[in-house]
């Protein structure tokens, strides 16, 4: 048995472990080249392998970087993160959108390597990174008080038709209404009592926009109001009784559901996410890669747990139902006590 067998560093070549990237280098003396430990080269003999603490011991030693996994360079996750970094930039810098081709080959890339790439490192298509970032600049420039019209021709949008078109998705109400905060808007809303404590249900002339616990009435309300800044929010009167009965019958009995329509705003991603919690049926649970790969976004288990942390509607959007993949209880923006009581009630059926 050679050495290089017994060491422990020649397991990791074998399997071509990612995870040993950085800790060592291998050389091969018969094509005098070094290699990462998860070279996708043809294994070699192992009487023929040396190993070296990085790329400049390896050097010094007389090999050369293999041109396959490239050693002497930043890790491939890194090199390509660094790639779609540049084209995001070339996207946000843009006075007009650019088409995939040229994304493409400003990268160095085919198109659909390119666009593949893309969604994987972003968990979005370039074009929906463009209409994102465009989206970003108009709630940018009217939350500054800039003219409609002015606000979307500096975004980059050919026309203002193609912007109104697509109004509700990136700014969740008319771009006239977000201008002014949603001052055109009226929210009315309610507070009752539940078994897990004060419960506010606020509503839209679309819809429930807002279910929300809490501990003290007057912090529910404020948070309300800090969502929709310059709505009229009103206390409602008698006549939103029965849907605040209704809000709290499904916290009381969160499997029966909610019939009742819901005002969704939120940002493409979030409202695909949003969708998603929906469908996960009552005193089932997911974890966020399980959510991630529904929306079609298995590396985006980050940006999942984020939209769930931004959803403001409780129960009928049921977050509540997304757990660490180990089955545990992760946060829950309104405490993991709530969380736990909701989940235990689905569970009882």
């Amino acid at each position: 048995m050679t050495p290089t067998i017994d060491d422990p560093r020649w397991q990791a070549v074998l399997t071509r472990d990612a995870g040993a990237e950085g800790r060592f280098v291998y050389s091969v003396a018969t094509t005098g080249v070094y290699c990462r430990p998860a070279c996708a080269a043809r294994t070699p003999n192992p009487r023929n392998v040396g190993f070296h603490a990085g790329p400049a011991a390896a050097e010094a030693a007389g090999f050369r970087p293999c041109k396959r996994c490239r050693p002497d360079e930043a890790p491939l996750a890194e090199r390509q993160a660094a790639l779609i970094a540049a084209a995001c930039r070339r996207i946000e810098a843009a006075e007009e959108s650019l088409s995939l081709g040229e994304l493409a080959d400003g990268a160095g890339l085919s198109p659909h390597h390119f666009h593949r790439l893309f969604r994987a490192v972003t968990g979005l298509t370039p074009k929906g990174y463009a209409d994102a970032e465009r989206a970003r600049k108009v709630r940018e420039a009217l939350g500054q008080g800039a003219q409609v019209t002015e606000a979307l021709y500096d975004a980059g949008f050919g026309s203002s038709g193609r912007f109104y078109a697509a109004a509700d998705g990136a700014l969740g109400m008319a771009p006239a209404a977000y201008r002014k905060g949603g001052a055109a808007m009226e929210i009315r809303y309610g507070i009752g009592h539940s078994s897990l404590g004060r419960v506010l249900a606020a509503a839209s002339d679309r819809g429930i926009c807002s279910i929300m616990f809490g501990d003290d009435d007057a912090a529910l309300v404020a948070d309300l109001e800090r969502r929709f800044p310059n709505a009229r929010t009103i206390a409602a009167d008698g006549d939103f009784a029965e849907t605040l009965a209704q809000v709290v019958a499904a916290v009381e009995e969160p499997s029966r559901g909610l019939a009742l329509p819901l005002d969704i705003r939120g940002t493409a991603f979030q409202r695909r996410v949003w969708l998603a919690l929906q469908a996960i049926p009552a005193g089932e649970t997911r974890s966020y890669g399980d959510l991630a790969a529904a929306v079609g976004e298995p590396r985006a288990a980050r940006g999942v747990a984020a939209a769930c942390a931004a959803n403001r509607i409780a129960v009928a959007v049921p977050c509540h139902r997304v757990v660490h993949r180990d089955g545990s209880l992760s946060g829950y923006r309104w405490g993991v006590e709530r969380k736990r009581t909701l989940l235990d009630r689905e569970a009882r059926g």
